[in-house]
């Protein structure tokens, strides 16, 4: 028998905590708990979740801020992070999403809600293929390694988070192809899960950064494609 998936919920409001946690559990989930963001940084590198479910707003340090700093940990680089949050602005999508962070849980959670998102999140562990892929993707001086989720450009080493790793390696398993948005969110972000219109945007902008402008294109209207 497998072992159960493992979430560490972080909450600053012990009925969150409580009410979550015991729909979480009874669906089969491993919990583990934390009330701030500092504790929950080091809770997550002993417990190892393969999802975080993360408070925007908790005092000391914001979820935004945790979220930043659970990214900047290696041994956390394929968790899964959602916020739990009451707040819908764009503007607080795009900094979550600019974060690090996978999806949004808006508030108050109705418990089928609520399982029925996490059960569509940790679908993502299995990376999205489109046929038969490679593991290991060279292109110009980049060497892009499915099996250990690393980028080499000319030589140098490093961990991209799990989705933009996974709209990387999409975008270069078939250079030259027009991936439409709608295709890259089925692909990447699954077909019952419901992000906000930036996600992609915010995503692609995070890779360029990393990567440099010359290797992922828009196509106005249409989407992206990668080139070297």
């Amino acid at each position: 028998m497998s072992e159960p998936l493992r979430i560490l919920l972080v909450d600053d409001e012990p009925d969150i905590l409580d009410f979550i946690g015991f729909n979480l559990r009874r669906e089969g989930y491993e919990v583990d708990v934390s009330s701030n963001g500092r504790t929950a940084i080091v809770k997550a590198l002993e417990f190892k979740p393969h999802l975080i479910l993360l408070d925007v707003m908790m005092p000391d340090m914001d979820g935004i801020e945790t979220c930043r700093m659970i990214r900047g940990q290696a041994a956390l680089a394929h968790t899964l992070v959602a916020f739990l949050t009451a707040r819908g602005e764009d503007y607080s999508q795009i900094a979550g999403f600019d974060a690090g962070a996978d999806d949004y849980i808006t508030k108050p959670i109705k418990p089928r809600v609520l399982t029925s998102r996490v059960a569509a999140l940790l679908r993502r562990i299995q990376p999205a293929t489109e046929g038969e892929m490679a593991d290991l993707i060279s292109l110009g001086d980049l060497l892009i390694n499915r099996e250990a989720y690393t980028v080499e450009k000319n030589g140098e080493s490093q961990q991209l988070p799990k989705k933009e790793f996974e709209l990387l390696f999409l975008l270069a398993s078939k250079p030259g192809k027009v991936f439409s948005r709608e295709k890259i969110l089925k692909l990447v972000w699954g077909e019952d899960v419901v992000v906000g219109d930036r996600t992609i945007d915010v995503h692609i902008r995070k890779l360029r950064e990393k990567l440099g402008d010359d290797y992922i294109r828009t196509v106005k209207g249409v989407g992206y494609k990668f080139e070297f």
